[in-house]
């Protein structure tokens, strides 16, 4: 158990450590920002991240790596105002940071959005691999930075 505590917490800082690291490896295109030196730092402005819409009533904007392919990477994800996920679960451990918003989630095969939990901007969460849940947003947009190690899947597991 306590290996396992260990293993989890060394595995976080390594996903934080990396985050920070890329931090100073984006990049901006606006002129605020040419007398920094490229080598050292630059900056991605929210106008510059390419977000990519999806029929699924969410958007998606990939920062770092590749979810797809092995390894670590990082993404910002947008869930529309009114749309939930089905409960479903993650082979791999992921990290959320709540950016903007308020995020609802919920645990269990049953799909219940009214048994959901608020957790407010600027909150943590782990989803734990291979445990289930569901989430999203009710009445308005949220934004969640999520972290983790890919491929990334999504395995549904609602009880009909």
């Amino acid at each position: 158990m306590i290996r396992s505590i260990v293993a989890r917490r060394a595995g976080m800082f390594a996903l934080a450590v990396s985050a920070f690291t890329w931090v100073g490896s984006v990049r901006a295109n606006d002129p605020a920002f040419s007398s920094l030196d490229a080598k050292a730092i630059t900056v991605s402005l929210p106008k510059e991240i390419p977000w990519k819409e999806n029929k699924s009533g969410s958007a998606l904007a990939v920062l770092v790596g590749d979810p797809a392919k092995p390894g670590l990477y990082i993404t910002l994800t947008k869930w529309h105002a009114g749309h939930m996920s089905r409960p479903h679960f993650h082979a791999n451990d992921r990290y959320i940071t709540v950016i903007k918003g308020t995020w609802w989630v919920g645990t269990g095969k049953k799909y219940d959005p009214a048994s959901t939990r608020a957790v407010p901007e600027g909150s943590f969460v782990t989803h734990t691999g291979k445990e289930i849940h569901y989430d999203g947003a009710k009445d308005g947009d949220v934004i969640l930075q999520i972290l983790g190690m890919g491929p990334a899947t999504s395995i549904d597991a609602e009880e009909k």
